[in-house]
């Protein structure tokens, strides 16, 4: 993979600030933008900046035929069927409360998370099922932080009707073993609701040989503009979920007393849509399928064994979470002594230009369980480099010096 061509497309790149380049490690937070991406938004304003499927006229059409386009391109994307399985979102967010919030759960019915969920998971599975009368349990993880299969087998009694559980965390970018915990779900009667914001820009997607029944992402971790994202909701589960945003663009027609929604997926796009940056999306998804996400995986584990390589010899550091470099994805989490994670955070910035990110990463739960206040997080991806990784290393050496 061609790190340095890679690297020209991205404008941002070029740039220095204070006269240090810019060493960007944050991507696990939000993803840089490459040029195609943004030449694509641009496009949508500068050549038919109309609505899409409200009007007969020309420029109408031509926004109408380039969503069209933008949807078959996730679809190959994820893997799916059919286009119409894509939903068009804002964020992963959007796409797990969508579906949370539309899936029929009564009184005596169980969600189950994981102990390691996003707030985008955990914080709607907990209302809904206040809401509905429902029962939400948390499966615990094995003391190395990895999944555990028998406590999840465990749980995975009768009344369980719908797990949502991240497919590769943001705390640490350990992946979940779903293939194993979509099998053991189905065979339950159990439907599977995976978040993979962390995945879909690091690890090839394939919704139909998953046979998840719902996958959510978001177009800001995978090159994409904010405001993005996709829900895939698979066929025979269209009429599952009743759609709980509707309005214009939702239904058919209407009445003073009745309405006819739309097919999806149009039924759950209420509103008018965010259409350049959908279109940028479909270029990003694009773009990495050009460069390959095999290849971006493998690109990213090299880095993260520098990393770890370089880690494993500071006295003072802690890992948090998965220590496996090889089980992380392009994240690393970590803490250097007694230091305030985000005085390190700072200090990286401030010394070396490193732009790394601290706290709790929206997995406050699981901080709070541990009694650990917070973490540095290192995200790398296709952009960074060996060279990159090395600075990263070097820092953490000194800034331990500190403590």
């Amino acid at each position: 993979m061609d790190v340095t061509r890679i690297r020209s497309d991205f404008p941002i790149l070029q740039k220095e600030i204070k006269g240090k380049p810019i060493i960007y490690m944050d991507s696990a937070c939000m993803s840089l933008k490459p040029k195609q991406v943004i030449d694509a938004m641009l496009e949508y304003y500068e050549e038919f900046p109309a609505c899409a499927g409200r009007s007969i006229h020309k420029l109408s059409h031509w926004v109408e035929e380039s969503r069209r386009n933008a949807r078959d391109e996730m679809k190959q994307f994820i893997g799916a069927k059919k286009s119409e399985e894509v939903v068009f979102t804002r964020n992963t967010t959007e796409g797990m409360n969508l579906v949370l919030n539309s899936f029929p759960l009564g009184p005596g019915d169980k969600i189950l998370t994981t102990d390691r969920e996003h707030n985008s998971s955990l914080v709607p599975s907990q209302l809904i099922a206040k809401r509905k009368g429902a029962e939400h349990h948390v499966v615990l993880s094995n003391s190395d932080y990895t999944f555990n299969m028998d406590n999840f087998l465990g749980a995975m009694t009768p009344d369980v009707k719908l797990i949502s559980f991240v497919y590769s965390s943001n705390l640490d970018g350990y992946t979940l073993p779903v293939n194993e915990i979509i099998g053991a779900a189905h065979d339950n009667d159990t439907m599977v609701l995976l978040d993979a914001a962390q995945t879909a820009p690091h690890h090839k997607l394939d919704v139909r040989k998953l046979d998840v029944d719902f996958l959510a992402l978001s177009g800001h971790k995978m090159l994409g503009p904010t405001g993005t994202g996709v829900l895939y909701v698979k066929e025979e589960h269209y009429d599952v979920l009743e759609p709980f945003m509707v309005g214009g663009d939702t239904v058919d027609w209407s009445t003073y007393d009745n309405h006819k929604f739309l097919d999806p997926p149009e039924r759950f796009e209420a509103g008018l849509q965010n259409y350049a940056s959908e279109l940028g999306l479909a270029a990003a998804a694009k773009y990495l399928r050009k460069i390959g996400l095999d290849k971006i995986e493998r690109h990213e584990q090299k880095l993260n064994r520098i990393v770890n390589d370089g880690f494993s010899e500071i006295e003072n550091m802690h890992f948090v979470g998965v220590k496996n470099p090889d089980q992380r994805g392009g994240i690393t989490a970590f803490n250097l002594g007694r230091l305030n994670c985000h005085d390190v955070a700072m200090i990286m910035n401030r010394n070396y230009g490193v732009m790394v990110r601290s706290g709790q990463h929206c997995v406050h739960s699981w901080f709070a369980a541990r009694g650990i206040e917070g973490s540095v997080r290192s995200s790398l991806y296709l952009y960074n480099t060996g060279e990159e990784a090395a600075v990263l290393v070097e820092a953490a050496k000194e800034i331990a010096k500190l403590h």
